[in-house]
């Protein structure tokens, strides 16, 4: 399991060790063997603005976007159930989307930033929420996850 993490952010490194540990558990819970190499990075509304619309033609900031390799990969359900390692794609999150967040829902940062980093690993895994069945399926999984992983 390989995650490249970058974080401007002081203070920040203890995710490393929280994300990997989600990325463990979902891959249990999947019941997937590979070894995920994921890239995540802490950035700034400014930054994923500009992402958000120069990838999704989304004028504004958003909370965490993915940009998933396998998506359009023939072999992607064969290469999920492989033993080998895997590059599943890059997870950007905004820190001030998220601290924002996170005071609107009434829970802590940390809370809010694992569960974006979920949410952004089950994009990068092929799950969606483009219709109210798949984001059911999708939701459930982000709290199973976070409740095993104690969030």
């Amino acid at each position: 399991m390989e995650l490249d993490f970058d974080s401007k952010y002081e203070g920040f490194e203890e995710y490393e060790r929280k994300y990997l540990k989600i990325m463990e558990v979902a891959l249990k819970t999947l019941q997937y063997e590979f070894e995920p190499i994921v890239s995540a990075s802490f950035v700034d509304n400014k930054y994923i603005h500009k992402i958000n619309k120069k990838y999704r033609n989304i004028d504004r900031p958003t909370d965490v976007i993915s940009f998933a390799f396998l998506d359009n990969d023939p072999n992607r359900e064969k290469l999920l159930h492989s033993k080998s390692m895997v590059a599943l794609g890059d997870i950007y999150i905004s820190v001030d989307k998220a601290k924002e967040q996170a005071e609107e829902y009434g829970h802590s940062l940390d809370r809010e930033l694992q569960f974006l980093f979920t949410h952004g690993l089950l994009h990068l895994l092929g799950f969606d929420h483009m219709n109210e069945e798949d984001e059911k399926v999708m939701f459930e999984l982000q709290d199973k996850i976070l409740t095993k992983v104690g969030v």
